[in-house]
């Protein structure tokens, strides 16, 4: 069958979604399977990304706007491709098109915490979102608390909705010499011990009380904070200025977005990474901390308790006490993180991108076979 694949946001930054599109595409794409896969694209320069990769078929949907490409210029595409099955690794999905379709929910924080959305995405989680769920035939959820609140919120029945995890490329677990690592220090002027901050700034990951937890714990033992991640301009100004507020421009340091590529020896020269976020429903950066070797503090809450609980040292995201104690109780125990660290590899040895194509395969065959 022809897969059509909604790539409208490929070329957004290199978050969380962008790099389980690009993994999981990757994936997809080395299976044995003998489905042809058609990529529709918003942006004209994404054509020839996998250029002379077989059974890839890139297209260009023109369109002004984002509900106009997905609601005109992809059912048009559909029908002038022969599309058999419509995916889309991120969330909105065609209405009108008559094929089977398929939608992955990374996490629904914008129902957990809507006040952490913008108006104008409000209305989008309010009207749009529901319809999508509505006209799925089915819904790949990232964690069992996604699947949960997809049931919950969206009053989709359990059959429609799929728990399928997310992967890990094999980079995270790979050797690094001492050479590789010296390099990315010295490339990114990273300090001999730091602890990490991955992601993007932005209400649910509960940025404002991470700076006050590590202003307690972190100067007074001369280890820095790296911020490995970037901003999300309409959300996160107040919080970015956090840092300042509290007079720490000399011990937090801002890598910007860093290559997926890098991110291994980020992790593996880190003390910990801290992700003690209000909501992830997944929270890729832990499971690619586990899988370096490196210890985690995350929130006891949502999709991170339920991957992290038990390998990492889990803590109540609104209390800055907490999150301050669990930090320095991390970097005054080194056999402490020895211990996390070898949790978290045994983990997530389980995750995998090709488990996730499979899996994901066997979802769009399913419901191509019952259309």
């Amino acid at each position: 069958m022809r897969i059509g694949v909604m790539l409208r946001h490929y070329d957004q930054h290199a978050g969380g979604v962008k790099v389980y599109t690009r993994e999981l595409l990757e994936a997809l794409f080395t299976l044995d399977a003998p489905h042809e896969f058609v990529l529709l694209y918003r942006n004209p320069a994404l054509v020839g990304t996998y250029e002379g990769q077989l059974r890839v078929t890139e297209v260009r949907v023109a369109a002004r706007t984002v509900l106009g490409w997905d609601q005109l210029g992809v059912p048009a595409a559909v029908r002038r491709l022969g599309i058999d099955v419509l995916f889309n690794p991120k969330y909105s999905i065609a209405l009108s098109v008559e094929c089977p379709t398929a939608w992955v929910c990374h996490g629904l924080d914008w129902y957990v915490m809507p006040q952490a959305s913008r108006f104008v995405d409000r209305l989008s989680h309010r009207y749009l979102v529901p319809r999508y769920a509505a006209k799925a035939d089915a819904i790949i959820a990232v964690s069992e608390v996604t699947r949960d609140h997809v049931m919950h919120f969206l009053h989709v029945a359990p059959e429609r909705v799929h728990t399928v995890y997310s992967g890990i490329n094999a980079a995270f677990r790979a050797p690094l010499t001492p050479s590789d690592l010296e390099s990315v220090r010295a490339q990114y002027r990273l300090p001999r011990r730091f602890l990490l901050y991955a992601g993007a700034v932005y209400p649910p990951k509960n940025f404002t009380r991470l700076i006050q937890a590590y202003a307690r714990v972190g100067p007074p033992r001369g280890v820095p904070l790296v911020i490995a991640g970037g901003e999300n301009r309409f959300l996160s100004e107040s919080e970015l200025q956090e840092p300042q507020r509290l007079g720490l421009d000399d011990w937090v340091h801002w890598a910007g977005w860093v290559p997926s590529r890098t991110m291994p020896a980020f992790y593996r020269l880190a003390d910990a990474l801290l992700l003690p976020s209000l909501f992830e429903s997944c929270g890729l950066p832990v499971l690619e901390a586990m899988a370096a070797g490196c210890a985690v503090v995350t929130s006891n809450r949502y999709g991170t308790k339920e991957l992290a609980e038990g390998a990492a040292v889990l803590v109540e995201p609104e209390s800055v006490e907490d999150i301050a104690d669990a930090i320095g109780r991390v970097l005054d125990d080194s056999a402490l993180r020895a211990r996390l660290a070898e949790a978290g590899r045994e983990r997530v040895a389980r995750f995998s991108w090709q488990r996730c194509a499979r899996e994901t395969l066997d979802v769009l065959e399913g419901i191509a076979e019952r259309a």
